[in-house]
């Protein structure tokens, strides 16, 4: 009676054993490289990244990732919790009430120039949940056009016409208006200016 429990045990874990083996090549590695092989077959863009590059051929950043922008010339994206890291995504967890978030909030007021009758549109107010949102909405991108127009010294309504046409090649279900992927329209005006108004920062 043991040497059969014994016999019954060592069967049992045996076959668990290769259960356990099958199933860890199977979705552990055949699984991932089909699905990766499909995804570079079908959308080799996004499956490499969504990168972008300059007229040299420089890689400048990932349509899918925001970076910092802070000369005037350029469109802001929304402020990021992570400083833009994309090794470290995610918010602050600081709580709504706390004066940490209200310091940072009337900062960012402050740098856009906003004020009680020209007030900051709420996503550039708020840092997104991952902190790499690359994307702004249109009355975001519209409230900074002045200062983009001032600064690279061109007529405010072509800024604001280049503004709407990008975005309404991303409007979604989501938003009807359309959304603007803030490094696609920057290098979008730079390209259409021919030379960078200064380094992107």
């Amino acid at each position: 009676m043991k040497n059969t429990i014994m016999e019954d045990t060592g069967a049992n874990l045996a076959a668990s054993l290769r259960i356990a083996l099958i199933t860890i090549v199977l979705c552990g590695g055949l699984y991932p490289l089909i699905i990766f092989g499909f995804a570079h077959f079908a959308t080799p863009e996004s499956a490499s990244g969504s990168l972008l590059r300059d007229r040299a051929g420089n890689i400048v950043g990932s349509r899918l990732l925001a970076q910092a922008f802070t000369l005037p010339g350029y469109f802001w994206p929304r402020p990021s919790a992570v400083k833009y890291n994309a090794a470290g995504a995610g918010g602050s967890n600081l709580s709504p009430a706390g004066s940490e978030v209200r310091e940072r909030a009337v900062q960012t007021v402050a740098d856009f120039g906003a004020d009680f009758h020209r007030p900051l549109p709420a996503d550039l107010a708020a840092t997104s949940g991952s902190g790499l949102d690359p994307f702004i909405t249109l009355k975001a991108a519209l409230f900074q056009a002045p200062r983009v127009a001032l600064a690279r010294g061109i007529v405010l309504s072509d800024v604001e016409a280049a503004v709407r046409r990008h975005a309404a090649r991303q409007q979604s279900f989501w938003s009807r208006e359309g959304l603007v992927n803030v490094l696609v329209l920057n290098m979008e005006l730079d390209a259409v200016q021919k030379n960078t108004i200064a380094p992107r920062q």
